[in-house]
């Protein structure tokens, strides 16, 4: 080969001017690859900065930020089994309820060398009201010490207090209750200076606190000690001194007695950032959760990355075989050919992933301000972003480079092989392919089937493997899968007319063409709609059944309602039930395909007095009349995955770290909206930090109004026909909301890989569609071909994705709701409009400068 003026061009000179020309040549097709891996370094860049910062993620230091160290529980249980075939393994889960220091630590650490002071903090609910309100406002009690004066002066006197923010003015009287059930108490403070605390917080004078903290029975427990320390003592050298204390006095957290004997309490010694841990509880748990479904969502990013670019580049490269075979056959070496193609996908996928990486900050910061400004963030958990943070989208790039330069070699490899005499002939899709594929749709069959056999993750994400690897396998029988889907759409389109013959011709003809459009449409439908239809299948069955549980006329809640309010409603005119109910979290250890976990649940405390008459959980054996402390009762499907009936035992573990063994009462069925453990309201409540907000459902008598309960409790909010009880997990919104973005995220990804395919098909059918023109089809019929090719590449990939979904769906619906799959009618419309729109537009746009102009005329 030649440059200029007859230089002879050798090795890398060839490749550079090789590779130079045909990234000139097929800007094209190239745009469509720069796209897709454009998008793909964004999306991975975007949740590598979420992980990393998710990973220093902390809580926020403020009520301690003045203590040097501070002395807590461990907000944290652990579980120890054997897996199969291998070692002992631990696991550990976070605990969100106080898990709280025994009040004689304090004289412990108050002798450690270097110890200047320490600080009792212990918390207890009260209720304030002044004289301009007309109602209570729930308030937390703490001891003056542990916090940070803005205005006016310390309480010193029993009847001073302290309030924080927004809850009164200095000078102002605060009549404030104490104390729980019958035992509760009344009394007047004055307001001598106001915290620049937290909102909502009391503060008492030392001996006054201590004394409405024993009231609240919070004797000899505190919430955490702040230790202060000398000068020049640094903080490592501190929390190793009183650590050796702690250890040397053998204390353990107040739960330590009623733990598994697998899990120990000893007590933490918290400095720096970790302090913060200590205040907001529901901070440290909710990392790994976020870590968790990041990971999950960036190895299906990969995996949808791997198929979408994979068939991008794959494509660009198809509508080049021809000019590939030719330089072979005239003389290129293998050699020459893979570091050419090489070389010119590494120019654009370098650029590519390099404008990805730089859109992953801004993109990063959006979906953190989402995550925070959506309550799905717990309150008080820092996401830190340092500056050399903003690096890792680099390694993402070259994640995406390295993708589409090994498909560029892949894919030229069978031409760089073949021999030039034969490089210029078609070749076929070979056996190792079909087999293949049908191999990893059995696998994704397999998937789906075990995933029926599994309960909440274990099923979610056998679900979504089963789809991926089913859309792989039809990735790979993509031809096979365009012929057959043309036997059964050619017959009705060629009584179309011309047009339609012409379509149908086409499709038959170029099997691997039609399958290749037709992958990135089953690819965004089974994606889409199994990431939509699990969680829509739950939420519509747990929403059903929250309604048929719902019998209550009315609900009383608010700060106005005392903690024994449910007994007071029951006495009153007109009311025929009451029930208390109350929101908490329990940890049930176990096995789970023989790997030892810790599982959070969301669960009911309900007073079980006429349970069925306001919150019905349609029992199914034994009865819930019999829940009291020591009992539970069980939803079926996880008695069943426990193996236990009414009068069986189960174990498990409170919000603070107490393991107990209850007696199954009973078994119901409407646990997705009720939870898979129901408990009486006093077992439950009594292992929470504080007792939770009140709410109790009341059924009224036929003809009773419910003005009476609005009289007996001023201030208390009285709702008619109530919002239906329902559980839902801590992290939740978290999951619906990186749910959300994913679909959107990754279904825009597929929308590019279905645009960018179709265009580049539709790009090399240029002297195809002239030919048809010269050979007397009009524009009229063509664009009839094209709109009904398009209809038919959009019919069969919705059908091959939508029957990709259905296994995988119909097994995790049946397993985790009992019922087929869901999706609301909406967004099942949206998918195929958007799926229509992007195949039509894709194949007729790039078709209109064959269709422009005059009809031409043959010379004669």
């Amino acid at each position: 080969m030649k440059r200029g003026d007859g230089d002879v061009v050798r090795g890398g000179g060839v490749v550079a001017l090789l590779a130079a020309r045909g990234a000139r040549t097929h800007r094209r097709a190239w745009a469509a690859v720069f796209a897709a891996l454009a998008l793909g370094s964004l999306l991975l860049g975007t949740l590598g900065l979420a992980a990393g910062s998710a990973a220093l993620g902390h809580a926020r230091v403020e009520r301690y930020a003045g203590a040097d160290a501070v002395v807590a529980g461990t907000q944290s249980t652990s579980y120890t089994a054997k897996p199969w075939g291998s070692e002992a393994r631990t696991v550990r889960a976070g605990l969100t309820e106080r898990v709280r220091v025994p009040a004689r630590a304090l004289d412990v650490v108050r002798q450690v060398p270097g110890v200047r002071a320490v600080i009792a903090d212990v918390a207890f609910p009260v209720t304030a009201r002044t004289a301009s309100t007309a109602h209570g406002v729930a308030l937390t009690g703490r001891p003056w010490e542990a916090t940070r004066l803005s205005e006016g002066r310390p309480p010193t006197g029993a009847r001073e207090i302290v309030v924080g923010e927004g809850v009164a003015r200095a000078g102002d009287r605060l009549s404030i209750a104490y104390g729980t059930g019958s035992a509760t108490d009344t009394h007047t403070y004055t307001v001598t200076g106001v915290s620049a605390d937290a909102r909502r917080t009391v503060h008492f004078s030392p001996a006054e606190s201590r004394r409405l903290a024993n009231r609240a029975g919070r004797a000899g427990e505190l919430d955490a000690i702040g230790v202060l320390a000398d000068g020049g003592v640094p903080d490592d050298v501190l929390r190793t001194r009183v650590r050796h204390a702690l250890d040397a006095a053998h204390l353990r957290d107040v739960s330590a007695p009623h733990r598994a004997a697998d899990d120990p309490a000893p007590l933490r010694v918290l400095t720096g950032d970790a302090r913060g841990e200590a205040e907001f509880l529901a901070a440290a748990p909710a990392r790994t959760p976020l870590l968790q479904v990041l990971a999950s969502l960036a190895s299906v990013v990969v995996l949808v990355g791997v198929l979408v670019v994979t068939s991008t580049v794959a494509q660009a490269l198809r509508q080049r075989a021809r000019e590939l075979a030719l330089l072979r056959a005239v003389g290129a070496t293998p050699w020459q050919l893979r570091r050419a193609v090489g070389r010119e996908v590494g120019r654009i996928a370098l650029l590519a992933a390099a404008v990805g990486a730089v859109g992953a900050v801004p993109a990063y910061l959006a979906l953190r301000a989402l995550l925070v400004g959506r309550g799905a963030v717990p309150e008080g958990l820092e996401l830190p972003f340092p500056p050399w943070l903003a690096a890792a989208p680099l390694g993402t790039a070259g994640l995406m480079v390295l993708i589409a330069w090994l498909t560029a070699l892949g894919c030229c490899a069978r031409a760089a092989r073949r021999r030039p005499a034969e490089a210029l002939r078609e070749e076929k899709p070979g056996s190792a392919r079909q087999l293949t594929g049908c191999v990893l749709l059995g696998l994704g069959a397999a998937s789906a089937g075990a995933g029926a056999l599994q309960h909440g993750a274990a099923a979610a994400a056998a679900a979504s493997a089963s789809a991926l690897t089913m859309v792989i396998g039809c990735a790979l029988l993509g031809p096979w899968l365009a012929r057959g889907a043309m036997r059964v759409l050619g017959a009705p389109m060629r009584r179309l007319g011309v047009g339609g013959r012409l379509a149908a011709s086409a499709c038959t003809a170029n099997a691997a063409r039609l399958g290749a459009a037709i992958t990135p449409v089953v690819l965004v439908t089974a994606f889409v709609l199994v990431q939509l239809g699990g969680g829509a299948t739950l939420g519509h069955e747990a929403a059903a059944q929250a309604r048929d549980a719902g019998r209550a006329d009315v609900a009383v809640s608010g700060p106005g309602v005392p903690y024994d309010a449910v007994e007071r409603i029951r006495r009153l005119p007109g009311v025929a039930a009451a029930t208390a109910v109350a929101h908490g979290t329990v940890v049930l250890p176990g096995k789970e395909l023989g790997e030892p976990g810790l599982e959070r649940l969301p669960v009911l405390g309900v007073t079980p007095r006429s349970l069925a008459r306001t919150l019905d959980p349609a029992v199914r054996e034994g009865s819930t009349d019999g829940l009291r402390p020591g009992t539970v009762a069980v939803g079926t499907d996880r008695a069943r995955t426990l193996g236990v009936r009414p009068g069986d035992h189960v174990q498990l573990r409170f919000g603070d770290g107490a393991e107990a063994r209850l007696r199954v009462v009973a078994t119901y069925e409407r646990a997705l909206a009720l939870g898979d453990f129901l408990f009486s309201y006093e077992e439950l409540t009594r292992h929470m930090s504080a007792p939770p907000p009140v709410r109790v459902l009341a059924e009224l008598s036929p003809g009773a109004s419910p003005r009476s309960l609005s009289t007996a409790f001023p201030g208390a909010r009285v709702e008619r026909d109530p919002v239906p009880e329902r559980v839902r997990a801590e992290d939740q919104a978290l999951g619906d909301i990186l749910t959300a973005v994913a679909v959107t995220a990754i279904g825009g990804f597929t929308v590019i890989a279905v645009l960018s395919t179709l265009t580049l098909i539709s790009v090399g059918r240029g002297p195809e569609l002239r030919q048809l023109r010269l050979a007397g089809a009009d524009r009229r019929r063509l664009r009839r071909m094209l709109l009904l090719e398009s209809a038919a590449t959009a019919t069969a990939g919705l059908f091959l994705g939508t029957a990709t979904a259905a296994l995988p769906l119909m097994a995790f619906a049946l397993s985790a709701a009992g019922r087929l799959p869901w999706l609301p009618p909406g967004q099942g419309a949206l998918i195929v409009a958007v799926v229509v729109l992007t195949t039509t537009s894709a194949t007729l746009l790039p078709a209109l400068g064959a269709l422009r102009g005059r009809y031409p005329v043959a010379a004669r």
